[in-house]
């Protein structure tokens, strides 16, 4: 074997090896995106049995304390479920690091009192085994608080909303 195929036939296991990783890479966000579809269904029982007992949520990352543990997401769940009608969340991109999924998408929902409002965010994901045992959503309060109080979408907004999901 010359130099060269020698070269290449060794890059041939990482080559392979690369490309296992690359179908294995969409792992974590399948489970997440079956949390989201159950999240959408308003299906509590689902989104909770794929978090970890000691969950802790940040689902206003900076701008409010994080739920710890089951009981506490279930207590936000069902305050924030509450007031939503339609559920129209989509992630427009991902991207996973070993247990660690990081998305790019718009919390997009219809108030009961017939308000929309989106919410375009980052989140990172973090899982133990199969379980979500971090998360943490960043967004912009001040836009969707004037989005529940009757403004319209803000350019801005549109324009990243506006986007393809993933799938």
């Amino acid at each position: 074997m010359t130099g060269a195929a020698a070269g290449a036939a060794a890059l041939l296991p990482i080559t392979r090896a690369a490309a296992n990783e690359g179908i294995m890479s969409d792992r974590r966000f399948q489970q997440f995106q079956a949390v989201i579809d159950a999240w959408k269904r308003k299906d509590v029982a689902f989104v909770l049995d794929a978090m970890a007992d000691d969950i802790v949520w940040h689902y206003a990352a900076a701008i409010a304390p994080p739920a710890r543990g089951k009981a506490e997401a279930r207590a936000f769940i069902d305050r924030f479920g509450a007031t939503i009608g339609e559920v129209r969340w989509r992630i427009f991109h991902h991207a996973e690091d070993g247990d660690r999924l990081f998305v790019e998408g718009v919390d997009e929902y219809s108030t009961t009192d017939g308000r929309d409002v989106a919410a375009p965010y980052a989140g990172v994901i973090e899982f133990r085994g199969d379980k979500i045992s971090g998360w943490r959503d960043y967004v912009d309060r001040g836009v969707i608080d004037a989005m529940k109080a009757g403004g319209a979408y803000p350019p801005q907004v549109v324009e990243l909303i506006s986007r393809p999901a993933a799938r």
